[in-house]
């Protein structure tokens, strides 16, 4: 979701930004450390001493979601969306649902049929759990689906699930190595269906 249908950096990091400063972190490390993980795991992950990960990435979720300017969905992620049949899809998303559901809505994206959210597994990305739920959910096998991410927590946990990944490039300023398939968006993208029923992406053909 975040970083992949829709653009919450900036909300995010002036979030997390402030939560950094006030325990004696450095920015320019830990702001990337933290993209595409649940609250709870940044922070317990982080060991600081006298934190209680849990009330802390509870006070990171509403301090999220009173604060939202600025998401926008990615280009061409609203259309593309419409292209999907419903029971095809599902957003995987290390955002606790309350978080999820407001930034959605600020985006001007329709919740999707199938959701999984940060409180539905025990162990986040970059754990293949979240993906494996995802697919099982939409009724597929993780290794018959296409992960879409934008971070290497995400991108593990996809390759981990035994799926393909395609890459979302338009968010992060710094450039992510990877083998997979890189899109700056869904811009002159489109979905087919084949003989067989598998989904396919393709590139939009000049009319």
């Amino acid at each position: 979701m975040d970083g992949t249908l829709l653009n919450s950096i900036a909300a995010a990091e002036r979030v997390w930004g402030k939560w950094a400063v006030a325990h004696g972190l450095d920015l320019k490390t830990f702001l990337p450390f933290m993209h595409g993980k649940r609250g709870i795991d940044t922070i317990t992950q982080l060991n600081l001493p006298g934190v209680d990960p849990a009330k802390e990435a509870a006070y990171i979720t509403q301090a999220e979601i009173d604060d939202v300017e600025g998401v926008k969905p990615i280009p061409g992620a609203l259309e593309f969306l419409k292209l999907l049949p419903a029971d095809r899809w599902a957003i995987v998303t290390s955002s606790p649902l309350p978080l999820a559901r407001a930034r959605l809505a600020k985006a001007g994206i329709t919740a999707p049929k199938f959701l999984v959210t940060a409180e539905d597994v025990t162990q986040g990305k970059p754990a293949p759990d979240c993906y494996r739920l995802g697919a099982e959910r939409v009724g597929f096998d993780p290794t018959d689906c296409l992960v879409f991410e934008d971070v290497p927590a995400g991108v593990t946990a996809g390759e981990a699930a035994g799926s393909d990944v395609a890459v979302i490039t338009t968010t992060h300023e710094h450039p992510m190595e990877t083998t997979h398939l890189k899109l700056p968006g869904y811009e002159g993208l489109s979905v087919e269906i084949a003989a067989d029923g598998r989904l396919m992406l393709v590139e939009k053909t000049a009319a």
